[in-house]
């Protein structure tokens, strides 16, 4: 079959299943805010949305990175101690082997690549579960670092990188420039290429497209790749804005990652949703988690709220699925009957 046909049933079987949700996500979003401006008068401030806006880019980037993976019907719940890893890696580099920050940046992410490559190619050669595997790689990667580090943080982050975690751009932090700029090239890769259209269909339907002659490995093995460049770039990102490697952090970004994207509407089975809503489920999170602050509770059950929130995304995922089955039954049980009359 021709690489048009290919494509062609491919588009048709993405336009048959792909469900915007993101005007209902925005609206919630929109609502989300405007409880938090009556109920704080501190949430308006200068100050306060500059840090919401700034931690919000950390789990954004993971976020947007983990959606891909659960448009394929996948996740990995080692993105966390990649970042880490990577962060510690990239310290490493400047302090003590004197990398200028540019090369180091630049190499960490390559890094980072290739921790998420071993992921997929594991997963994918040996027919593994990927929540399994990427457990494991969890601690792999978090004992290496810890062998590393010794657990003990590593200062004397140049300045010059500095400006990539702390700065501003026209008032804006850098790291949520950074982020929109992730998520612009991360929509055209899924919306606007092949490639993308690959991830949608391979969720929807690995058989038929393998059927179709596509290298569903090859596709799964890259998003990997992809997903462990984009934690390594959080990583980086953290140690610039602490200006020190701490061989802890990524710790709540796993968990914080996966609601975003269901929150945002991407399927836990596969093949629905978009990495915008990734941003939109993180900007929520990272809203109610900014409002236990602002309200006095300690912060202490940010966990268990972020642990709840994904409980719940996850059920509502779930009961619409259950709910849009039963329908289809519905369905298909009236037309039986009238065909029988």
């Amino acid at each position: 079959m021709g690489g048009s046909g290919q494509n062609t049933i491919i588009l048709n079987m993405i336009n048959s299943i792909k469900k915007s949700k993101l005007l209902n996500i925005a609206l919630i979003f929109f609502l989300m805010v405007v409880i938090a401006v009556f109920t704080s008068k501190n949430f308006l401030t200068k100050f306060n949305i500059q840090s919401v806006v700034r931690d919000l880019a950390f789990v954004s980037i993971i976020a947007i990175g983990q959606s891909c993976l659960l448009l394929l019907g996948e996740l990995d719940l080692s993105v966390g101690k990649m970042s880490s890893l990577s962060g510690v890696l990239s310290g490493l580099m400047m302090v003590n082997a004197g990398i200028p920050p540019a090369i180091a940046f630049g190499a960490c992410l390559i890094l980072g690549a290739c921790f998420g490559f071993i992921n997929g190619t594991i997963i994918t050669k040996l027919r593994l579960n990927a929540m399994v595997v990427t457990i494991g790689m969890q601690g792999v990667y978090g004992g290496v670092n810890l062998v590393i580090t010794k657990g003990k943080a590593i200062v004397g982050i140049p300045e010059g990188i500095q400006f990539l975690g702390k700065g501003n751009l026209f008032g804006v932090p850098m790291p949520f420039v950074l982020t929109i700029i992730v998520l612009i090239l991360v929509l055209f890769l899924t919306q606007r290429t092949t490639f993308g259209r690959y991830i949608y269909a391979i969720g929807n339907n690995r058989g038929a497209v393998n059927m179709l002659g596509i290298n569903v490995d090859s596709v799964r093995v890259l998003v990997y790749a992809l997903v462990g460049m984009l934690s390594a770039l959080v990583g980086v990102l953290m140690v610039a804005r602490l200006g020190a490697s701490q061989p802890s952090i990524g710790d709540s970004w796993v968990m914080n990652s996966i609601a975003a994207s269901v929150i945002g509407g991407v399927a836990l089975t596969g093949g629905i949703g978009s990495p915008a809503g990734a941003l939109l489920g993180a900007a929520i999170i990272s809203i109610i988690q900014n409002m236990i602050v602002l309200y006095g509770v300690n912060i202490y059950w940010q966990t268990a709220v972020s642990g709840v929130v994904v409980v719940l995304a996850i059920s509502f995922d779930s009961i619409g699925s259950i709910i849009g089955a039963r329908q289809k039954r519905h369905k298909a049980l009236s037309w039986k009957q009238e065909g029988v009359k």
